[in-house]
């Protein structure tokens, strides 16, 4: 995983206390370790967190790690990016897209 002090590691243990129960924006990086494209718009994702601290809380969630929250959230593939609102899940973005991609996701759900 991409280094940076402001991801937040999200588990099935976690998720409601720091997704659900969260006021404001938030976005799940759900990824694997074995996953290429994952591994490819990490750098982004911890770029992300460091670009919008304080105004997005960004998480990863490793999928082998959590099933549980995957499938309540009907994850196939990987990477997939969740936004919630308000603990409420509000978009998705799957595959390896650009970082202006997800950028403009935030900035979008930040309005």
């Amino acid at each position: 995983m991409a280094d940076s002090a402001n991801l937040v590691t999200i588990t099935d243990d976690n998720f409601k206390d720091r997704i659900e129960d969260h006021g404001g924006l938030s976005m799940v990086d759900f990824w694997a370790e074995w996953c290429g494209p994952c591994r490819l718009i990490a750098p982004f994702v911890s770029e992300l967190a460091d670009d919008f601290a304080g105004r997005v809380r960004v998480g990863k969630l490793d999928v082998d790690a959590n099933m549980s929250t995957s499938m309540r959230f009907g994850v196939r593939s990987i990477p997939s990016i969740l936004f919630f609102k308000d603990g409420q899940h509000v978009d998705t973005v799957i595959g390896a897209v650009p970082k202006a991609q997800l950028q403009q996701k935030i900035e979008q759900h930040l309005q």
